[in-house]
């Protein structure tokens, strides 16, 4: 299964990395909605990669997991990714992902069911963590790009981005 899960999140990274290259820089600095613009959502996307690659490993390597989750509006802040050109973004998005699809792969089966806790989500398995993950990161792609269909995300709030 962790094979799975890193192909899962390769195809995801693969089949929308055109998409996010075809947009201009001038079109990711528009806000999308009250709230933050491409460049911003998809530093947010950074920012998850950053905070789950952590999780995964530990996960990974503990008998459980229990962490806090992050201020997601602070984070994009500090970086800055409204004045970062767009693609330098869009090229760390992918490598970052194509790294995390290795330690995904990298994780042993029986890993999998260890118990994660993330601020106040309740207990949750690593394997549905990463699921999560690629979940979370195909609903803000839906929304970058305008897409009629957006995938669903029961803890998203469309008014304002998670």
């Amino acid at each position: 299964m962790p094979d799975q899960l890193a192909e899962y999140l390769e195809r995801t990274i693969d089949r929308e990395l055109p998409h996010l290259q075809a947009l201009s820089d001038d079109k990711a600095s528009i806000s999308l909605r009250a709230g933050w613009t491409r460049k911003e959502e998809l530093g947010h996307l950074i920012d998850s990669a950053t905070n789950n690659h952590v999780r995964f490993v530990r996960a990974a390597l503990e008998d459980n997991y229990r962490g806090s989750g992050y201020d997601q509006n602070g984070w994009v802040e500090v970086h800055g990714y409204a004045n970062m050109p767009w693609a330098t973004l869009v090229d760390f998005w992918y490598s970052y992902n194509t790294l995390l699809a290795e330690v995904i792969r990298n994780i042993s089966e029986d890993r999998l069911s260890t118990t994660c806790e993330i601020g106040d989500s309740g207990e949750i398995s690593l394997g549905f963590l990463i699921e999560d993950y690629i979940v979370h990161m195909q609903h803000h792609i839906d929304l970058m790009m305008g897409r009629e269909i957006v995938t669903q995300y029961p803890q998203a709030q469309v008014a304002s981005p998670k």
